[in-house]
């Protein structure tokens, strides 16, 4: 038995099982992206008094809730209108009249946002008339606001769930634009981003520019908030009164391009300035989202925020010697790959295996061209549309040192034998890293820290006492 297993172990590290996994075209597995409704559920989360509404199973948002809570450690928020069998025949509207009225009546939200799951999706539920015929028995005010979002769970991932229920909650909640009532206010995307400390660092670099601005959605203290000893439903969000004013903004700063696509498309039809940039990763990134802030708003770069690009230079260039000409392999959503990549372009990383599950053809070109415009990017291959057991078999030919990506990663650098970087989501397996933001300038130093300390560790730990120095 033992023989058999090192033997299929052995034929799974071969270029001949690699050519065999990559000629699999129906069957998927363990892909890098989740579900459309996930999306929808953080974004919802970001609103002021706002309630997630599931129409569809009570599983589907018990694996929602459950997938956010383990990474956040926090509890989600959430309910559902619990479709079952007999909604799948009869259709979902009976659930959905009722879980409104229950939502509303035991929850007390200010606002509720409906998303829906596979099984409303594939019958064809017409949630939008549902809403009119749940306020013409009652279920809910007249007045009260509801967004909607048709998020169907088998296509697209959870970046578009996010995007289709913010351009939803806009729609639900802002007042039309009026040219003689705009103010002054930037409205700022982060995109879908699962690190509260990445939010709360880009309202500290606005405000240290001295720019006013609302920062959309903004759940950073919904899921991750201090425990004072009593638990608070609705603890945070983007004021109701400035998502009213959403669409009198001075403009709009989307900090993710992939995930804000139909946002960008609704914003720039009701002719408001809207700049869509890459995820501030990096140097180049963090510089690209200051001068769109200063852009956008007149405002100066204050010399705090230019200080603060100086201590990241000064990290880059403590700990470039560490990173410089080391091979990495990475996954995950386009825009955090984006980020991702032109960091380690600038520390002279060399990334080799790029795997996007959630990949379009406008991203490939995106990824391409940043790979071209670096020497350390010529040996960079993107694989669009692939998932973690494709990269377990680039990994055990094609070795690399070091694999970055979220929890879902260990199996496969595992079987490799190199270390993982956790940056992404979900973290399940370590705690407290979404506090550290990974974005600005401060995210330079947090990126350089973590891969080059674990470098540094991986090297103590292999090093024999002839080489184990207390300099590195």
């Amino acid at each position: 038995m033992e023989s058999c297993t090192k033997a299929t172990k052995e034929w799974l590290n071969s270029v001949e099982y690699r050519e065999k996994n990559f000629a699999r075209e129906k069957l998927v597995i363990n892909p890098a992206k989740a579900c459309q409704p996930l999306g929808a559920l953080l974004c919802a989360l970001g609103i002021e008094g706002c309630l997630p509404f599931t129409h569809g199973s009570q599983g589907c948002t018990a694996y929602f809730r459950s997938t956010l809570s383990r990474h956040f450690r926090e509890p989600v928020a959430s309910v559902s209108d619990s479709m079952t069998e007999d909604s799948a025949v009869f259709g979902g509207q009976a659930n959905f009249i009722e879980g409104l009225k229950n939502a509303y009546t035991v929850y007390n939200p200010k606002v509720i946002a409906v998303y829906t799951s596979c099984m409303a999706e594939v019958i064809g539920d017409d949630i939008s008339s549902f809403l009119g015929n749940a306020k013409d028995q009652g279920a809910v005010p007249m007045d009260f606001p509801v967004a909607l979002a048709n998020t169907p769970s088998f296509k697209m991932s959870h970046i578009a769930g996010y995007d289709i229920m913010l351009k939803g909650l806009i729609e639900c909640l802002a007042t039309p634009r009026q040219e003689d009532q705009i103010n002054e206010r930037l409205y700022v995307v982060p995109g879908f981003d699962t690190y509260p400390a990445n939010l709360r660092e880009y309202k500290r670099l606005l405000n240290m520019m001295n720019v006013p601005y609302t920062l959309l959605p903004d759940y950073s203290n919904v899921v991750d908030t201090p425990n004072l000893g009593k638990y608070e439903l609705y603890p945070g969000g983007t004021p109701l009164v400035e998502m009213e004013e959403a669409l009198n903004g001075l403009g709009y700063l989307l900090c993710q391009t992939y995930s804000t696509s139909n946002t960008k498309k609704y914003l720039t039809g009701e002719s408001i300035p809207v700049e869509a940039i890459p995820m501030p990763i990096g140097m180049a990134g963090t510089d690209r989202f200051i001068e769109a802030a200063a852009k956008l708003t007149g405002k100066e770069v204050s010399e705090e925020i230019t200080y603060e690009r100086g201590l990241a230079v000064d990290a880059m260039t403590d700990a470039h010697q560490y990173m410089h000409g080391r091979k990495f392999a990475l996954f995950g959503d386009p825009d955090l790959l984006l980020g991702l990549v032109s960091f380690l372009l600038e520390m002279g990383g060399e990334p080799v295996h790029i795997v996007c599950s959630n990949s379009t053809p406008l991203f490939k070109k995106d990824m391409e061209r940043l790979l071209a415009s670096s020497p350390y990017g010529q040996g960079a291959t993107l694989y669009p549309n692939k998932d973690l057991w494709h990269l377990r078999s680039l990994l055990v030919t094609e070795p690399v040192d070091m694999l970055i990506g979220d929890s879902h990663g260990k199996w496969a650098a595992r079987d490799a034998g190199i270390p993982l970087v956790r940056v992404g989501f979900p973290f399940y397996d370590r705690v407290n890293l979404h506090r550290y933001p990974i974005v600005g300038y401060s995210g330079v130093i947090n990126l350089i820290t973590m891969i080059v300390n674990t470098f540094l560790e991986e090297k103590d730990r292999a090093s024999t006492d002839a080489y184990f120095e207390l300099l590195r």
